[in-house]
């Protein structure tokens, strides 16, 4: 089996965590990669310059049999954008806070290298969102896994953005911004902002827009086999879009749209996760706050 471990900004005691998982994977003979970034954050943290082989290249890095991410739901995204469309399977051990995506607790590392090891695990596939635009805003990495987000820029007034369902008039959203969310992404930004959750497994996004001007106007589920457009009008010239964490400024020229990409993230599941358990336990369902 081989592995590629890939992290962001990694702290000093994410090391011991990095190193107790190499000894679980060295002792069923797993051959293990890192990726350039880890390897930068490796030669930060680790006194004794802990060596590993680099990924040199895609086509390297396509055979590789899993990735693993060490941190945060952040390390997350950032792997499925070194991934592409190689479409590798994804573990997430989660060093960092919330972790909706990175599941594996660090106290469950060898637990969960037996059931990669053994086979005792599902591949998971979470669509996710393409920005389809006549200047390709962010180059080869023109796609995500939570959100595509339109939003005015600093504190300049309210935006509309006009919104198409495969050509046909939706509204007009006079707002701050607009959001349209994958499934994975209903449980981010767009759930601060009142969106639905919904289950990984549904085939739909949902538009939620971000203080809305008027109170009547909610978020909408459209199916993800849509393509969804936009018109964008303000009294600046100057907007801001986003994929995940990469954003940019468009011009109210720009001509944008948006639909499900052709590849899908793979993430591992092992066996004692349900996305239903995720959500009781990191949104403290059944928890009285008052206590």
């Amino acid at each position: 089996m081989k592995v590629v471990l890939h992290g962001l900004k990694l702290k000093a005691n994410s090391l011991p965590h990095i190193e107790f998982l190499l000894s679980q994977l060295s002792v069923h003979r797993v051959e293990v990669w890192v990726t350039e970034r880890l390897e930068k954050e490796l030669r930060k943290i680790s006194s004794n310059q802990l060596k590993l082989p680099k990924i040199e290249s895609k086509v390297h890095l396509n055979q590789m049999d899993f990735l693993i991410s060490v941190g945060g739901d952040g390390t997350m995204l950032d792997a499925i954008c070194e991934i592409g469309d190689l479409e590798i399977p994804i573990l997430g051990l989660n060093t960092g806070r919330l972790g909706f995506l990175a599941t594996v607790a660090t106290e469950d590392i060898a637990k969960s290298v037996e059931y990669l090891i053994s086979g005792n695990y599902q591949i998971e596939s979470r669509s996710l969102i393409s920005l389809l635009g006549e200047d390709n805003l962010f180059g080869e990495l023109n796609f995500g896994l939570n959100e595509f987000t339109i939003h005015k820029r600093d504190n300049s007034s309210m935006i509309t953005v006009h919104t198409y369902i495969d050509g046909k008039y939706l509204n007009s959203y006079w707002a701050d911004g607009l959001i349209i969310a994958t499934p994975t992404g209903s449980t981010g930004y767009s759930l601060s902002c009142g969106g639905p959750l919904i289950s990984p497994e549904a085939k739909n996004f949902v538009i939620t827009p971000v203080s809305p001007h008027n109170l009547n106007v909610r978020p909408i589920i459209v199916s993800d086999e849509s393509q969804i457009s936009f018109k964008i009008e303000g009294r600046t010239k100057k907007f801001l879009v986003s994929l995940d964490s990469r954003s940019t400024s468009i011009s109210s020229r720009a001509e944008l749209s948006v639909q499900k990409e052709k590849f899908s993230a793979k993430l591992v599941k092992l066996p004692e996760y349900h996305f239903f358990d995720t959500l009781r336990n990191k949104l403290n369902w059944g928890f009285d706050m008052r206590n």
